[in-house]
């Protein structure tokens, strides 16, 4: 797992421009490389400092926390939650904590352990949005889920290495199918003649999972012929206008009656919309952290309403028509919502 995220950040940084140019959908703003480099690179460096605490299997037996799957990638799932950028970053920090959980207490991957975190991650990525749309890296999750617990269910249980091969096998060409089918999903991809940014960088993830786990190397022709992923390709999404608007994002504790509330409030208020919980457990008030993100035309109502309900933490505002900062200063939520 240590060398599947280490792989994803490598993969990513490389990958990065590309990404950007061809970043149109929900907004043209050319950082889906960036942000998913950027949210990969908090998960992959959470795992050189000190390990998760010590798991317990379901048998009461201990399981050391560096080698219990699960542990280290909720881990590295909470450290990209905290720190996620952008729709990209924040749907892929939902997927690696969600696909922790069904291997919590175990020492090893097999097929049917990956196909249940895999299809609990594009759930939980799906349920994350207010507003899911396909064509996106949700639709590329989704295959390769189902793609995954195809090859699983064909095994019989088989836990062997091979069988787990297979399915990550599987995984990555109905990862590649489900990008091609991007641009034909969304208006706005088929406009551009691209695929969409997003996608493509789950499948890079995907494939870097496949290398780790096997042992063998990125599949450097994986994405020969993506539509609008050639080097010579100009940054298409600069030739298109720019949006107006920014995206908030914090983290904040809550009770879920408070978190239903806060979801249907940002709805009205913008779009893009992704709540998700970061860690399984309360507070001893009954709150639960929550990472919220959301694109609005102006901060001050947003910020005054998430202020309404509770105390948010590490608020990031950046603007929709520009380049993120790959170091931006927290926002000051008085001085934003005065």
């Amino acid at each position: 797992m240590k060398r599947w995220l280490g792989k994803a950040e490598t993969a990513l940084g490389n990958h990065s421009d590309r990404l950007n140019a061809i970043n149109i959908f929900p907004v043209a703003d050319g950082d889906t490389g960036t942000n998913l480099y950027l949210t990969v690179r908090a998960a992959a460096r959470a795992l050189q400092e000190s390990p998760p605490e010590t798991s317990q299997r379901a048998s009461i037996q201990l399981v050391p926390a560096q080698n219990d799957v699960g542990a280290v990638l909720a881990k590295a799932g909470q450290a990209a939650m905290e720190q996620a950028r952008g729709n990209s970053g924040t749907l892929f920090s939902v997927f690696l904590c969600a696909a922790a959980e069904p291997l919590s207490g175990h020492m090893r991957l097999t097929a049917t352990l990956l196909a249940a975190a895999l299809n609990r991650a594009q759930i939980r990525a799906w349920s994350a949005l207010s507003d899911p749309v396909p064509g996106t890296m949700l639709s590329v999750m989704e295959a390769a889920a189902r793609a995954a617990a195809a090859v699983d269910a064909a095994q019989n249980g088989n836990d062997s290495n091979h069988a787990l091969g297979l399915v990550l096998d599987a995984a990555v060409e109905a990862a590649l199918e489900a990008v091609v089918r991007t641009e034909g999903q969304l208006d706005a991809l088929q406009a551009a003649h691209v695929v969409d940014a997003g996608g493509v960088g789950m499948l890079l993830i995907l494939d870097c999972l496949r290398s780790a786990v096997l042992g063998g190397e990125l599949q450097s022709e994986l994405l020969d012929g993506l539509h609008g992923y050639d080097v010579q390709d100009p940054h298409i999404h600069a030739d298109l206008p720019d949006d107006d608007g920014v995206e908030v994002m914090c983290t904040i504790s809550l009770s879920p009656l408070d978190a239903a509330t806060l979801r249907q409030r940002l709805d009205e208020l913008g779009d893009s919309v992704i709540m998700s919980q970061v860690g399984p457990s309360p507070d001893q008030e009954g709150r639960y952290r929550w990472r919220v993100h959301v694109h609005v035309l102006e901060p001050g109502p947003a910020l005054e309403m998430i202020g309404s309900l509770g105390e948010p933490t590490g608020v990031t505002v950046s603007e929709l028509a520009l380049p993120r900062d790959p170091n931006p200063v927290e926002a000051d939520v008085r001085s934003l919502e005065g």
